[in-house]
């Protein structure tokens, strides 16, 4: 029986730079978390001042959303699935670190992963399911079957998933968007093959 839905598109954010499923699409001399956000902001033209304002985690989220979203357009219905092995402990440290002298509301407000499907849906105007979850590694049948099961329910037509980590400054993004449109077969295979290939690569 062939495979009913498709990676129809996918990014990749680590080491200072940025695939997707036409190459390399951003690079940068300087992989530190936030000299890259920066640049890859400017780069791509955000426009969105909201941005400078999120957490890290938030920050990686939008970015990569960005990548697939400007060529494969949102519906409210679009799903969110996302996992992470940190959880929001890199913005925890921060707060736990503001708490010492007078504890910061800002920092605050992102002291639970799930705030980055939040902002997701907040910038793309997104209203449809969406779940987070923490695994020990990438985990590629949790991201399958919980994603085929919103798909096949008709929960959503098209579902965004994938692995959104930073830990102590370094980042780990995979996203792709699963739909009926074909492309490349959704299946764990794939999907680790797709993470799994930038992770191979050396580092600067």
């Amino acid at each position: 029986m062939p495979n009913q839905f498709h990676i129809q598109d996918w990014v990749r954010v680590k080491n200072g730079e940025i695939f997707n499923s036409e190459g390399l699409v951003f690079e940068s001399s300087e992989d530190k978390l936030n000299p890259f956000l920066k640049a890859a902001y400017d780069c791509f033209k955000l426009e969105y001042p909201k941005f400078h304002k999120m957490d890290g985690l938030s920050k990686l989220g939008i970015l990569a959303s960005e990548i697939i979203f400007r060529k494969n357009k949102p519906t409210e219905d679009t799903a969110l699935v996302i996992s992470n092995n940190a959880s929001s402990l890199e913005i925890d440290r921060q707060f736990q670190e503001s708490t010492e002298t007078f504890a910061s509301p800002s920092l605050f407000v992102y002291t639970l992963p799930n705030i980055v499907l939040g902002e997701i849906s907040i910038k793309y105007k997104v209203q449809s399911e969406n779940g987070f979850f923490i695994s020990e590694r990438f985990n590629a049948q949790l991201l399958k079957n919980y994603t085929e099961s919103l798909l096949l329910s008709k929960k959503a037509p098209e579902v965004l998933c994938g692995w959104l980590d930073l830990q102590n400054g370094e980042y780990d993004v995979f996203l792709c968007l699963v739909s009926k449109e074909r492309n490349i077969p959704f299946s764990e295979e794939n999907l680790r093959k797709l993470y799994c290939a930038e992770n191979d690569k050396p580092t600067h």
